[in-house]
């Protein structure tokens, strides 16, 4: 779940390198470093920590040279320190690498170069050794590849910067990289955000491709060395705007966003992306089973999805990608809907490849145009909402909750939309006191359970991860029927309970009940019950409601002083297994 960057051309690389991995942060910020070259001189800055800390104390703009390789680090193999942040370079100079992935096989690669002595405890740095070594013994570039592909196992996209000839070698396997091009220039990153600011022509690896790039362009080979033609994708990205100094973190800016994202997003359904949300319609009313594919919050997104489909009559599912193989029953028939943020979840990815050509069909619904999934798939819904910096994803889960709520309706189901961006403009500014009221009695708790029925069990299970990865606080949502099946035990007096409310006769009132005989702290979500201002509609209260819990969230780790925007041990992106 690193980020990678590279750059060759006519200009000073740190600047731009630096740019591509501010970009990339979301995917791991652990630690973080730059190489350049210059007329054959090396050099290297990296430290510990956010890549602005280590900027201000290194001034990576000092590194002179126009190519160089970049990384931000998510630490798999090897503590976070000063050794371990990449670049890696071997003691004789010439080569230096940066790797996003995990090398499956280190252990036994390492015991077949023994003779090495490695200097940090990561997997990457025996990749470097083992290039060096085919290099050494008189192989050429392409056939040391070659040779790398067939004998490392593992997740690879990889950046070798040979010292000697000045050239840029980019591997890829199963972890996303791309080749920006633009005039007498080359880009590289782990996806186009890393350097959409200075071009918008891409090419993009696929499994098991490299090339190599010099100051005479850059040429792409399959896994046996044969030279490839490659597709040149013109992309257009939805930028972020910048940090407003009225956000004092990119998680409360993007929720603030929200309105503007779903609103974009409508227009496109019914513009742009018209036809393809009829495509998935009727790819819907002709499939016998829809399987939604999905991890964290887009998984819960999924729930809610499945939710409105069997509403409607379908029989729809969501499996969490990681287990898909296990309890996914694929055939002819079924619909497979894989839902992904970044478009690079390799849970998500492990789960489609093998019944690609098995299943009625497959659709991706993603955030990140031109992403591994969007490539794996016959039909591609892009969510749009733009960047999203912080870890804990906002706008991405309301507008994918929106597109079901826009699918449903092309399906029959009768929503009103109409007045959802309002609304949700609304809810985010009138309950700005409340959230901060609760925010106060929750803010020490270590334990919190939150429960829903119908949609709002869906909605429980996205509050509760929020407020274990940006909160630190044990929570646990769950299906309001269960509470009295073993949960109950742990409910006593002041222990605090938000109850999902989306019918003013809805029967979770009785659980409601339950926790207020035994003296629980009783929080109300709903628009008929509690101090929280909310819509009506039953089948919007999804959307509302977790609005609510991400500002519920967001103060109660702001109270806590905690690092909401890069919480600890997470990264964005999860591109590892």
């Amino acid at each position: 779940m690193c980020g990678i960057t590279g750059y060759l051309g006519y200009k000073q690389a740190a600047p731009i390198l630096l740019e591509g991995l501010k970009k990339l942060e979301y995917r791991g910020y652990d630690s973080a470093g730059i190489a350049t070259l210059e007329n054959h001189q090396i050099n290297i800055k990296k430290g510990v920590g956010a890549i602005s800390k280590i900027d201000a104390k290194l001034q990576f703009s000092k590194l002179h040279g126009t190519i160089g390789i970049g990384h931000t680090r998510w630490a798999t193999h090897g503590k976070v320190n000063q050794i371990n942040a990449h670049p890696h370079l071997t003691q004789s100079k010439n080569l230096i690498i940066v790797h996003n992935g995990i090398i499956e096989n280190f252990e036994e690669l390492k015991n077949k170069l023994n003779s090495v002595n490695l200097i940090s405890d990561t997997d990457s740095e025996i990749a470097l050794y083992y290039f060096e070594n085919k290099l050494n013994k008189g192989l050429t570039i392409k056939e040391a590849i070659k040779e790398f592909l067939k004998e490392v196992k593992g997740t690879l996209a990889i950046l070798f910067l040979n010292t000697q000839t000045n050239e840029i070698y980019a591997i890829k396997r199963d972890s996303p990289l791309a080749l920006g091009i633009g005039t007498n220039e080359i880009f590289l990153g782990s996806d186009i955000y890393a350097f959409s600011k200075f071009t918008h022509k891409a090419i993009f690896f696929e499994d098991n491709e490299f090339a190599i790039i010099s100051n005479k362009g850059f040429r792409f080979y399959n896994q046996n060395g044969l030279e490839i033609i490659k597709k040149i994708t013109k992309f257009n990205w939805v930028k972020e705007e910048k940090k407003n100094k009225n956000f004092e973190h990119y998680m409360l800016k993007e929720i603030y966003e929200e309105p503007k994202c779903i609103e974009r997003l409508s227009i496109s359904l019914n513009s742009d992306q018209k036809n393809k949300i009829q495509n998935l319609k009727n790819l819907i009313l002709n499939s016998k089973k829809i399987l939604f594919v999905a991890a964290g919050t887009s998984y819960h997104a999924s729930l809610y999805a499945t939710y409105l489909l069997t509403r409607l009559g379908f029989d729809a599912r969501a499996i969490i990608a990681s287990e898909f193989s296990n309890i996914g029953l694929v055939d002819k028939e079924t619909l497979i809907i894989a839902v992904s943020q970044s478009g690079e979840t390799m849970d998500v990815l492990d789960a489609i490849k093998p019944v690609k050509n098995s299943c009625y069909s497959l659709v991706s619904i993603v955030n990140v145009p031109h992403s591994s999934i969007e490539r794996l798939c016959f039909l591609n819904i892009n969510i749009l909402a733009g960047q999203e910096i912080a870890v804990a994803s906002t706008k991405t889960y309301s507008n994918e909750l929106y597109l079901f709520l826009k699918l449903s309706q092309e399906l029959g189901m009768k929503i009103n939309l109409e007045k959802i961006f309002d609304n949700v403009k609304e809810l985010i500014e009138n309950n700005s006191s409340q959230i901060k009221k609760v925010a106060q009695l929750l803010k020490n708790k270590k334990d919190i359970y939150i429960i829903g029925k119908g949609s709002g069990y869906a909605v429980a299970r996205e509050i509760s991860l929020k407020l274990k990865e940006v909160s630190y606080i044990h929570a646990e949502g769950m299906m309001s029927g269960e509470l009295k099946h073993g949960t109950l035990a742990l409910i006593e007096n002041k222990t605090p309970v938000i109850i999902l409310i989306s019918e003013k006769h809805d029967p979770i009132l009785s659980n409601l009940k339950e926790v207020e005989s035994r003296n629980a702290q009783a929080i109300l979500i709903s628009p008929y019950y509690g101090d929280f201002k909310i819509p009506e509609g039953k089948e919007t209260f999804a959307l509302y409601a977790s609005i609510l819990g991400f500002l519920l969230t967001y103060e109660i780790a702001k109270l806590k002083n905690l690092p909401i925007d890069k919480p600890r041990n997470l990264a964005k992106v999860v591109t590892v297994k």
